[in-house]
Parts: structure tokens; C-alpha cells; sequence
């Protein structure tokens, strides 16, 4: 099993949810989080005045999928999340040692 964390703008996030609904992913865990990369913020003039933010606002969408779909799921988030601009995010794919599911007590790849 695979853990992947994605980081993406937010306004993208309707669009990923709905890809990854049509390839099979059951569920997902959304956070809205701040973060900077290489772009270190940015410039914005508010009131005439310039000042600069270094914390950009971001979602963080966490899923648990199996070995098989983990290429597929990775590859959909890239191509639905891209903007082609600077801070479209990034993707992160851990290995997932179990999962229990709680209600039932199921493991492994059933629990998802």
C-alpha cells in the first residue's frame, strides 16, 4: 500500500477530487495548510501599500491506496492539478506498512 500526500492550489481541488472519485479512490483526507517553496511568497499591493506574504495558502489532500493504483493516482493528481505556473505543488508517496479499519477490523488493502 501507498500513503500519498499532495500539496496543490486550492482552486484545483474540486477538479482532483472528481479525477480521482473516477479512478476508484474511496476517500481522502483535505487540509487547508500555508506553505512556501522555491517561490519564497509573494508581492501583493493592498490599499496602495506593497507588502509581502511568505506563507501561501495551499491544500493538502492525504490517500491511502493500494501498490496497483499508486502510479495512476500519482499521475492524475499531476496532470488535473497543473497550472504550468510556478506553486502548482508537489506529490509525495510513502510506503503504507497496514491500515486497520476501525468499525470492521479489516487490514491491508480491504481496510481501504
Amino acid at each position: 500500500m501507498k500513503f500519498i500526500i499532495a500539496i496543490i492550489k486550492p482552486f484545483k481541488l474540486d477538479e482532483v477530487r472528481d479525477a480521482l472519485g473516477a479512478l476508484g479512490v474511496a476517500g481522502m483526507t483535505v487540509t487547508e495548510v500555508k506553505g512556501f517553496g522555491r517561490q519564497k511568497g509573494q508581492t501583493e499591493i493592498y490599499r496602495g501599500a506593497e507588502y509581502t506574504t511568505n506563507m501561501l495558502p495551499k491544500v493538502k489532500i492525504e490517500v491511502a491506496v493500494s501498490d496497483a493504483l499508486a502510479p495512476q493516482v500519482v499521475e492524475t493528481i499531476q496532470q488535473v492539478a497543473s497550472t504550468d505556473a510556478i506553486g502548482d505543488g508537489k506529490i509525495f508517496v510513502l510506503d503504507l506498512a497496514s491500515a486497520t479499519r476501525i468499525r470492521t477490523g479489516e487490514t491491508g488493502d480491504t481496510a481501504l
